[in-house]
């Protein structure tokens, strides 16, 4: 069955992005970049509110020759990365997204029960909290970052139920960034 991953960058008091919705963060080096490549490669498809896919619709216009390699690289699996968007606003996306045709959960229901490979990456902490109130993520990736921004949107829903984590891995680099991952118990 395919798993359900939350993969964000949160500063170290748990944001996403700060009060004012910066999240230019010290601390993104190469190293922390390969991350995110190795993030995507185990990803078949991604779900994500409108808020994220405005804010992605950057990747689809972007000058390629202007990115380093690496982001490059980044760039093409992001493109041909099936996207469903979560939306009450929209009425049509573009490029590899699609709108979703029913709740997160039974997006999700119908997406695990597909063939197909790769995880089901959720982006955008305000579908993740829904996902996480309704039992839905198996796993958390976290990039931890060296900054304490004081309020803003939180990585984790607020409600109030107790989830016990696995640890699957960590690893911590010279700029001070934090990888932290984990699986749900059940």
């Amino acid at each position: 069955m395919r798993r359900v991953t939350y993969s964000m960058s949160v500063s170290l008091d748990g944001y996403v992005h700060g009060p004012d919705g910066d999240f230019d963060w010290p601390g993104l080096s190469d190293e922390v970049f390969d991350i995110a490549l190795a993030e995507i490669r185990a990803v078949g498809v991604h779900l994500m509110g409108r808020r994220l896919y405005e804010a992605m619709l950057y990747w689809e216009t972007v000058d390629e020759e202007a990115l380093a390699v690496p982001v490059r690289e980044w760039l093409g699996m992001w493109n041909a990365l099936p996207k469903v968007v979560f939306s009450t606003t929209l009425s049509t996306v573009q490029g590899n997204a699609r709108l979703a045709e029913a709740n997160l959960a039974d997006e999700i229901e119908r997406l695990r029960a597909e063939s197909a490979e790769g995880d089901i990456a959720i982006g955008g902490a305000t579908l993740a909290a829904e996902a996480a109130t309704l039992g839905l993520i198996d796993e958390y990736y976290i990039r931890t970052y060296p900054v304490l921004v004081g309020g803003g949107l939180p990585f984790f829903a607020r409600d109030e139920r107790r989830v016990d984590l696995e640890l699957l891995g960590a690893r911590a680099f010279d700029s001070g960034v934090v990888y932290l991952r984990y699986r749900v118990r059940r």
